[in-house]
């Protein structure tokens, strides 16, 4: 119970020697997401309440209609991390390019740059279903004093710090790692502080949920479609349950507190996936290794495919290792 009581001030603190080169900026970037978090969390529970809900009358860099809280959040999240001059560079799913970040003295001399989804799933807000948001960390590869290129931000999930996600559901949750083990930490309301609620969180080797929008199956490759016909085979432990919420966030969450398997494959609509690289598997592949599961594209492993561009969409299978490895088994087989 003693872990179960403390704030995730407190939790920073106590870790920061695990920051291997930090001296104190990575503690401070985490702060920083821990506030905007409340701030969109404040929002996110009165929409409904407020004129927060509902298409904000623009498109993203993807095509997407972007949602009013979607703009809301993104600015959040980008002046928190601006007006605390901690890093040197930011790039959102919403933003055409990234964003450089100086100093007031005109200078770039912080070692981080964040990558981020503000908010995963917005399209359910409307239905007050639960939405996230997905950050990614790294130290910059450019030399510090000047500006941060495109080569700061196309790295390769290994080289991520710290990654994590907020999600706003019946309470709100930050998860997080830095690269030892995976915490979440609840928020209460009425005062407004994070506390240490699940404690080294692990995915089960094996699970019983399968998550993939089963309506797009006539457009999936064989070997998905194979695989969700082992599924739901009656023999053994199967079937499993399958279970589609359509916020990445909220279907990854449950699946690593329940054990389970995501997959959002290329398809005849989308060839090459729909999902974001940089701004949501590479954070999530993280998140899951660090928790004990698995993550690819269905053939190699996501934290190792060298990013090409800014908003480079891949396939996605994610979770539990064994069930990860059986998908992907079923997917070299039908190639």
């Amino acid at each position: 119970m003693k872990d179960r009581n403390k704030t995730l001030g407190e939790f920073i603190i106590e870790k920061q020697e695990e920051f291997k080169y930090s001296s104190g900026e990575l503690s401070r970037i985490i702060n920083s997401i821990r506030l905007a978090a409340k701030v969109v969390s404040h929002k996110v529970n009165k929409a409904g309440l407020v004129d927060i809900v509902g298409a904000a009358g623009e498109q993203n860099i993807q095509g997407e209609d972007q949602q009013k809280l979607d703009v809301y959040a993104n600015e959040v999240f980008i002046q928190t991390l601006i007006n605390r001059e901690i890093v040197c560079g930011i790039a959102s799913e919403e933003n055409d390019d990234f964003i450089t970040v100086q100093g007031k003295d005109a200078s770039h001399n912080n070692k981080y740059v964040v990558l981020m989804d503000p908010l995963d799933g917005s399209s359910n807000i409307d239905v007050n279903v639960s939405v996230g948001t997905i950050f990614s960390v790294y130290r910059r590869i450019t030399p510090m004093g000047t500006p941060v290129t495109l080569e700061d931000f196309l790295q390769p999930g290994v080289n991520q710090v710290a990654a994590g996600y907020v999600i706003y559901g019946t309470s709100t949750m930050l998860v997080y790692t830095t690269g030892h083990g995976v915490n979440g930490f609840t928020l209460n309301p009425a005062i407004g502080t994070f506390y240490l609620s699940h404690p080294n969180m692990k995915y089960a080797p094996d699970g019983k949920i399968y998550s993939i929008n089963e309506g797009n199956y006539i457009h999936f490759p064989q070997g998905v479609k194979d695989y969700i016909k082992y599924c739901q085979l009656e023999e053994g432990d199967r079937p499993y349950t399958s279970r589609y919420i359509g916020s990445l966030v909220s279907d990854f969450h449950r699946n690593m507190i329940k054990g389970g398997v995501y997959i959002y494959p290329t398809s005849s609509k989308a060839p090459n996936g729909k999902l974001r690289l940089l701004y949501e598997c590479n954070p999530m592949a993280f998140i899951a290794e660090q928790a004990g599961g698995k993550a690819s594209d269905g053939f190699d492993r996501i934290l190792e495919i060298k990013p090409t561009e800014l908003h480079q969409r891949v396939p996605f299978f994610c979770g539990s290792r064994n069930m990860v490895e059986k998908a992907e088994e079923f997917m070299t087989n039908a190639t």
